[in-house]
């Protein structure tokens, strides 16, 4: 069985096709304070929602972004990357990989500039440090001074 709880905080359980109420009752039971927890922490959040036929077309908007934005910030951090893809991804907004491949989240199309960019900007500083230590955040600072406030608020928005 598994329980997901949504940016919206929607609960949905699964559970297999044979499973009795009183299991799935007692599954519910068991995860009642984590389905809470996780309940709570979606409060006060953003859900950006996009139309399905929508979803190429932003896909698009943000890759020619994401290519214009890294170029620039490659160039001023001194550092290379390997490609660059645009993904319907969950739980990210992006990711760097060791090999040098940049990850965006299609929605950065959907974001305020200034998010977007610190998206961006975060991903290029992990080619210089491919961790979250304090030279990483130093190097962030360098083009985004306020990046603890636009993380704050990118993390409200799901």
């Amino acid at each position: 069985m598994r329980v997901s709880v949504y940016p919206d905080g929607a609960v949905t359980v699964t559970v297999p096709r044979r499973a009795s109420q009183i299991a799935i009752d007692r599954f519910i039971a068991r995860y009642a304070s984590w389905i809470a927890r996780a309940q709570a922490q979606t409060r006060g959040g953003r859900v950006i929602y996009a139309e399905r036929k929508l979803i190429k077309e932003y896909k698009r908007q943000a890759e020619g972004f994401a290519r214009e934005k890294a170029a620039h910030f490659a160039a001023r951090y001194g550092v290379c990357y390997r490609k660059i893809s645009v993904r319907a991804q969950k739980r990210r907004w992006g990711s760097c990989s060791r090999e040098g491949n940049l990850s965006f989240n299609y929605k950065i199309a959907l974001l305020p500039k200034a998010l977007a960019e610190y998206v961006i900007v975060h991903e290029i500083c992990h080619l210089l440090h491919f961790d979250h230590s304090r030279a990483f955040w130093q190097a962030v600072e360098r083009e985004v001074p306020n990046h603890r406030a636009l993380r704050k608020e990118l993390r409200s928005i799901a």
